[in-house]
């Protein structure tokens, strides 16, 4: 259903997180915009980041329009370019542990000493988040090893050559059965908002909101539906910067942060 042709003078880039390699992503995320673009008028342009150093840059210098960020990323991004929280799915973020079946690593107390695997430094759920509370909340002494994705966590575990990784709960449940089958989850942090899509300033309000409409359209019909599981966006709701974010700050995870410590 076109929503409003009349917004449609607006052109962005969109871009988003690198939780997954860009192949990955652009097939998960071309659909929706483009979905998103044909309701609205509004031409949402996929623009994907080699991984996350690249990724925060664009954050920091303002370069993308509208993105969908960890909820880490939403709390800097404010103070620095002004970027304002959209949407928002409704099921909460969880940080994991993973470990195989038949390790044995079966606790957290058993990986004191251990190399640990996580996606990225400023990964938010699956590294910062994770990092915070197993070494400044249970003092776990562990060496990280950073692979990339979450995807390259999950098949190091399967090949058994890391013996622990973080990961977040819906990452997990989105991966292969084959691989998922043979890892469980030995911790899991406190629930947290889950990753916005986010607006720059610029962008006006009025394109912001047919964005926000176009997206919770999208889950009343079966094929939005479909196009929402696959970027694990079942259910966007309205996100609240001082609300759902800014209670992040009182966690001091700014030292678990690899750019702040640059």
């Amino acid at each position: 259903m076109l929503i409003n042709c009349s917004l449609a003078a607006g052109r962005y880039t969109f871009s988003v997180v690198p939780q997954f390699g860009p192949d990955h992503l652009h097939q998960e995320w071309q659909p929706v915009l483009q979905r998103i673009s044909h309701d609205t008028g509004i031409v949402l342009e996929l623009k994907l980041a080699a991984g996350y150093t690249q990724f925060d840059a664009i954050l920091n210098k303002g370069s993308a329009d509208f993105a969908y960020v960890n909820p880490y990323q939403a709390l800097r991004a404010r103070p620095r370019q002004g970027y304002v929280p959209l949407l928002k799915d409704r099921k909460p973020l969880v940080g994991i542990l993973l470990a195989r079946k038949d390790s044995r690593f079966k606790s957290v107390q058993d990986l004191n000493g251990q190399a640990i695997a996580f996606p990225a430094p400023n990964a938010f759920g699956a590294s910062i988040l994770l990092r915070a509370h197993l070494s400044g909340r249970m003092g776990l002494q562990f060496t990280p090893r950073y692979l990339g994705t979450h995807s390259n966590v999950f098949l190091h575990l399967a090949r058994n050559e890391v013996g622990a990784g973080g990961s977040v709960l819906a990452a997990f449940d989105d991966e292969q059965a084959e691989v998922r089958g043979q890892l469980h989850i030995i911790y899991q942090t406190p629930e947290v908002a889950s990753h916005p899509i986010v607006a720059h300033p610029r962008v006006p309000l009025k394109d912001r909101n047919a964005i926000v409409q176009a997206f919770m359209s999208l889950a009343q019909d079966e094929a939005g539906r479909a196009l929402l599981k696959e970027i694990r966006f079942s259910n966007p709701v309205p996100a609240l910067y001082e609300k759902d974010y800014l209670p992040l700050d009182a966690l001091k995870l700014q030292k678990y942060d690899a750019e702040e410590k640059n």
